[in-house]
């Protein structure tokens, strides 16, 4: 008989983790490689990691009002995203952490492209909302 239970599942995930502005460089570095080393041990891998920087938090978190984000992507089994978010608890630097399973019939590479379009999109809507703004205030100034 096959015993289901010693069957590892390596499923696609993404992670969007926020780390205590204050966080330094090297702080930083340490969580991703005890990531990396996490993933790797339960027979995973990092596909990327992007870092989108210092931005302002929607709602406060824990007092603080600004991170530092990251994007990552990799495959792994169920239980090594309970360990990454049982050490990521643990880490005094990451204010919020969020596991996504993404879908198994589709490519982490396609899901990436699709995850940059949508970034770029929303950048362009972002700007065309900042310039009608910037429109707006300069016809109210030559109206006074």
């Amino acid at each position: 008989m096959l015993e289901l239970s010693k069957i590892q599942v390596i499923r696609p995930y993404e992670a969007v983790i926020m780390m205590d502005s204050d966080a330094s460089e090297q702080d930083q570095k340490d969580l991703f490689k005890k990531n990396k080393s996490i993933i790797e041990s339960f027979k995973g891998e990092v596909n990327h990691i992007d870092t989108w920087g210092k931005r302002k938090l929607g709602n406060p978190i824990a007092n603080k009002n600004r991170a530092i984000y990251f994007h990552t992507t990799f495959t792994a089994s169920p239980e090594c995203i309970a360990e990454l978010e049982r050490t990521m608890k643990i880490n005094d630097k990451v204010i919020r952490a969020v596991h996504t399973r993404l879908s198994d019939k589709t490519p982490l590479s396609k899901h990436m492209e699709k995850f940059k379009e949508q970034l770029a999109e929303t950048l362009r809507k972002e700007k065309e909302k900042e310039a009608k703004i910037k429109a707006r205030k300069a016809a109210r100034k030559a109206g006074m």
